[in-house]
């Protein structure tokens, strides 16, 4: 019998709560023997973290998940599933305008490899409106005046020492 591998791939540039509420209720649903956290390297988004620092970032919320591990990846997604003998990539959808780019791309993903599904799952609704993109944006215009309780009601802790750190944040 073979092991049922899942994937998530994403920038996690960085990490936030709706990423890590995904990760945990896959986690929770026992249906895979093996969840991989991708890194996805998009060439077309600007980084704000390096990888070193995301897979740190990562490593301390994936701790109370022990099928869940880490990697990365700069190509097609459906070939890194390929590779790994992955049965299923999990997409986040945050909102309606999500669902529309990632229904296209699970089409094209069916397309190169039919053997690999696609599992949609709704964001919770407290983390609907977060994104790493729009996260950084908030602390690099805030200019240092967003407060750390507001940062922790986005992302992990640990996220926050690396957001503090890199901004020079008190």
């Amino acid at each position: 019998m073979s092991k049922k591998i899942a994937i998530f791939p994403a920038s996690f540039d960085p990490i936030t709560l709706g990423h890590v509420d995904l990760i945990e209720r896959v986690c929770k649903l026992d249906v895979f023997d093996e969840f991989i956290i991708v890194i996805a390297v998009n060439p077309a988004k600007e980084e704000r973290f390096t990888i070193e620092e995301r897979i740190q970032m990562l490593e301390e919320v994936i701790k109370p998940f022990p099928k869940a591990t880490i990697d990365g990846d700069t190509g097609l997604i459906v070939h890194f599933a390929q590779a790994r003998k992955a049965c299923t990539i999990i997409r986040g959808l945050r909102e309606i305008s999500d669902f529309e780019w990632e229904f296209k791309m699970a089409r094209m993903n069916q397309q190169i490899a039919p053997e690999i599904d696609t599992l949609f799952m709704v964001a919770n609704r407290q983390y609907a409106h977060i994104s790493s993109s729009l996260v950084m944006e908030v602390v690099e215009m805030g200019q240092g005046k967003v407060s750390e309780s507001k940062l922790l009601e986005m992302v992990p802790p640990v996220v926050v020492e690396f957001i503090k750190q890199k901004y020079h944040l008190n």
